[in-house]
């Protein structure tokens, strides 16, 4: 067996020296591509044609060309269509699959630059590896198709979700408060200045951040949102900033793109701000400052163009007093402050916010719209809702989950409150009826001093219920405290005015 292959060994004629091997499987692949292609073509190093072979003879015809003269000879960027020989040219780099399509068909094509002993480009040779990939390359086409629709899927799912959700018609209210925020947000959507939402939980903060996005110049560019409160802190600087390729171990090999980057051009929304760590509010404020952010391993800058809008539901200037949020940062962030009233403030508005938000409950597949009674409505309406939109949207859900009909009456709603674990259940406040006047008969004074009689009457009963507070009064009535401090002058001036005196 060894005089066996040692008789393999002396027989064996392959070369045992690195160029004479480069030689070799060169001319053995040039072999190849000259008989098993489609055709071949060469160019020089002014991108002139300069040589075909055989087989690329046949396609002269569909090019447009008779004579073989008229073609070689020529620029090849004058005989065939969509070439890219002169990039090979100009680059020295191969393409070594490429759909090249022209008069005379779609082909794949390999490009191949030629260099000489000095290393410099003197010429491509082009190679025709297959015609009609339709059918030769299907199963390759048609995987191909397959990952290109998956991407655009892809990316029209992430587009989506760095879409505004809201407007603000999406912000349910006409009552002053809620009037006098929507006046104030859409001023803020037409600066580029950071917006700084404060209110306690459930008022409405993340929806009033999408209206603003979406009625700003930035509309038609990302809309990114961070929840500080739900990112660990040992993740938040990579989550903002992102993480260069394998920054560290289990890192990604592509690197990552933090929260700065993907809304670049667009708004960052930063919601629960009081919940930031100590750390990152250092680098948030820099990145603010300089508008540029270091990602996680790397130690290049990298600039980008974001209006922050923050929302939080805790006292930032006790934090700021008790040194738990940056002095300068809250500055940087507190540019134009709008506070979102409670629901127990804006009461008015939770007849509407009922319709509307039953309207949604329904559209998600829970069941028939509710239809609640009056009285109902206002024992809803009576309660203090510490967790204001959020909470009565709770409640509305586990009615609408509960109920066999969809028609609600007051015990109903009374049951779902004692259950949510209310230390209290305020009493329904129904509105007086309003009587009517016989014909022929009644109240036949004028109608101005009518009128002014039930103003009167309402003053006094929103006075009383507000404990004397002319302001929340106002509130109650849904007019400014102007027109209310007028009204009240008016009723001061008339002769009959001891129904209101005692409540002023």
């Amino acid at each position: 067996m060894g005089d066996t292959m040692q008789g393999m060994t002396a027989d064996n004629r392959l070369p045992r020296d690195a160029q004479s091997i480069l030689e070799l499987a060169a001319r053995s692949m040039f072999d190849l591509f000259a008989t098993a292609s489609e055709g071949m073509m060469l160019v020089d190093r002014k991108a002139r044609v300069v040589w075909i072979n055989d087989q690329y003879r046949r396609f002269l015809p569909a090019l447009g060309f008779e004579r073989e003269e008229d073609f070689v000879g020529h620029p090849v960027s004058s005989v065939v269509q969509n070439t890219q020989m002169h990039q090979v040219l100009a680059t020295g780099k191969p393409i070594l699959i490429d759909l090249l399509t022209n008069k005379a068909g779609t082909f794949v094509v390999s490009r191949i630059p030629l260099r000489d002993d000095a290393g410099e480009v003197i010429g491509v040779l082009g190679i025709v590896l297959f015609d009609h990939p339709e059918t030769t390359l299907q199963p390759l086409i048609a995987k191909f198709a397959r990952l290109e629709q998956d991407l655009s899927d892809a990316r029209r799912e992430l587009a989506s979700q760095r879409r505004t959700k809201y407007t603000f018609a999406s912000f349910v209210g006409t009552s002053p408060g809620a009037l006098e925020v929507k006046r104030q947000a859409r001023r803020a959507a037409c600066s580029s200045s950071p917006v700084l939402l404060l209110g306690e939980t459930g008022t409405g903060k993340e929806l009033l951040a999408h209206a603003i996005h979406a009625a700003s110049p930035r509309a038609g560019r990302p809309f990114v949102s961070v929840n500080m409160a739900a990112v660990p802190e040992a993740l938040l600087e990579a989550e903002f900033f992102g993480v260069a390729p394998g920054a560290y171990t289990g890192a990604d090999k592509k690197g990552r793109d933090g929260k700065f980057k993907l809304a670049d051009g667009g708004t960052l929304f930063l919601d629960e701000l009081g919940d930031m760590p100590m750390a990152v509010q250092v680098k948030l404020l820099r990145a603010l400052q300089e508008g540029e952010i270091e990602p996680l391993g790397s130690n290049k800058l990298v600039r980008f163009d974001v209006r922050v809008v923050a929302a939080t539901s805790r006292d930032l200037q006790h934090m700021v007093r008790e040194g738990s949020f940056r002095e300068d940062l809250y500055y940087r962030l507190n540019v134009l402050p709008i506070r979102v009233p409670p629901l127990r403030e804006r009461r008015d508005d939770v007849p509407l916010l009922i319709e509307a938000l039953c309207e949604d409950i329904a559209a998600r597949g829970a069941g028939e719209q509710l239809d609640l009674l009056p009285c109902a409505r206002a024992l809803l309406a009576a309660q203090p809702w510490r967790g204001n939109i959020r909470e009565l949207r709770n409640v509305l859900e586990q009615l609408a989950l509960r109920s066999d009909s969809p028609q609600i009456a007051a015990p109903q709603v009374e049951a779902v409150l004692r259950e949510s674990g209310l230390d209290r259940i305020e009493p329904a406040v129904m509105p007086a009826p309003v009587q009517a006047v016989a014909v022929g008969g009644g109240d036949t004074r004028p109608l101005p001093a009518q009128i002014a009689e039930l103003e009167q009457r309402a003053i006094a009963a929103a006075l009383q219920r507000s404990g004397g507070n002319r302001a929340a009064a106002a509130r109650l009535l849904g007019i400014s405290r102007a027109s209310l401090y007028d009204k009240l002058g008016a009723a001061f001036a008339s002769a009959d005015v001891s129904e209101i005196q005692t409540n002023v």
